[in-house]
């Protein structure tokens, strides 16, 4: 199904959120209506605005005994047709790595809020951090992919919510926004518009809901209770979803496809933005509530003369290798200051040909210009 507009399902407005209230509302305006979750620091505050605003809006909403029940309850949740999310920090972010896996490769549509603090371990469980990036993409075992997405505001922890809902359902895949404590905390302005556009899980009675239809790779999803005969499961599996284990041709045209079907369409998911970076000769990459800061910094160093711009990474998987091969052709050094010890720095030295300086923190407190 393609997309569609719809009408906003509360005032259109200016609004006064912390950055997990505005992801909580972003959640509900793209139809979020499954929520299973258990309370971490420091994406709480997520977790109690869903309680109260399913209830209002006729959703369900249970805390589980632990992060790996969380998030195969919203597993369980997407295959029965809802649009179902979960919100972590690092901690419960590991918990739920395996089934990770299992949506990835059992193309569950599902979004998971990741509020990133300073690990690893349990660590300073109030303080910020970033190190949960690399993770994403490669927490759980075997070749997958999947969409995940950098905020840097409260606005952006409603709109990327919503668009990570989006992307999950349109290319049935584990969506992340990976925010951070600084993010999440934050409290400032948002503006509500009175319309948006929503995309939903394709639907096609009698097909096969892990057999290509279409040329975007992405199959369409019958639910359990629409009549439908479902098999789903974390082994190898034909169209129809039963077990073919013993089949090297099955396995490896599954594993093509779902990495195919996000790769094939990166120019569509990815999003990046530039600034200051007309005849820069210093780029400062950054994501995140650091990109903020880097933005500030840059403005700063063009008044005193320097040529300083930025590259914003909004989306981090895919991986947004051309924006960043392109500066890298212009510039002649690229700063990457991170709240962790260089993990996006070492993705970034792979694509460019110029010098890439890692500036890293990981003292629990935001990089400031």
């Amino acid at each position: 199904m393609p997309s569609r507009w719809i009408k906003t399902p509360f005032p259109k407005g200016t609004y006064y959120f912390s950055g997990n209230e505005a992801a909580a509302e972003g959640a509900i305006a793209a139809g979020c209506r499954f929520y299973a979750g258990y309370p971490i620091t420091p994406s709480s505050e997520l977790m109690e605005r869903m309680a109260e605003r399913l209830k209002e809006v006729g959703g369900v909403f249970i805390q589980m005994e632990d992060e790996i029940a969380s998030i195969s309850a919203v597993i369980g949740a997407s295959w029965a047709g809802a649009k179902a999310m979960t919100a972590t920090a690092g901690p419960g972010f590991s918990l739920m790595q395996e089934s990770i896996g299992y949506a990835a490769f059992t193309e569950t549509p599902c979004v998971i809020v990741d509020v990133q603090r300073a690990g690893p371990c349990t660590g300073q469980a109030t303080k910020v951090g970033s190190g949960d990036i690399m993770q994403a993409k490669w927490g759980s075992h075997g070749d997958y992919q999947v969409i995940a997405l950098s905020p840097w505001s409260s606005q952006e922890m409603y709109d990327l919510t919503l668009r990570a809902f989006n992307l999950s359902e349109q290319f049935r895949v584990p969506a992340m926004v990976m925010a951070e404590e600084a993010v999440g905390h934050l409290r400032e302005t948002i503006q509500i518009l009175p319309k948006l556009e929503v995309w939903d899980r394709k639907k096609k009675k009698g097909s096969a809901p892990f057999d290509i239809e279409d040329e975007d790779g992405v199959p369409p999803m019958a639910s359990f209770g629409e009549g439908e005969r479902l098999s789903v499961t974390g082994s190898t599996h034909d169209g129809f979803g039963f077990r073919k284990t013993d089949d090297p041709e099955v396995h490896a045209r599954l594993v093509n496809r779902i990495n195919r079907k996000i790769l094939d369409h990166k120019r569509a998911i990815i999003e990046t933005e530039g600034h200051l970076l007309e005849e820069a000769e210093i780029a400062v990459i950054a994501y995140g509530f650091t990109a903020r800061t880097s933005l500030f910094a840059a403005k700063r160093l063009r008044k005193e003369g320097m040529n300083v711009g930025t590259l914003r990474l909004k989306t981090l998987w895919p991986f947004p290798e051309e924006a960043v091969a392109e500066v890298g052709k212009k510039v002649k050094k690229i700063l990457v200051p991170e709240m962790n010890l260089g993990q996006m720095a070492g993705e970034i030295r792979k694509y460019v040909p110029c010098e890439v300086i890692s500036l890293s923190q990981t003292n629990g407190e935001v990089i400031e210009p």
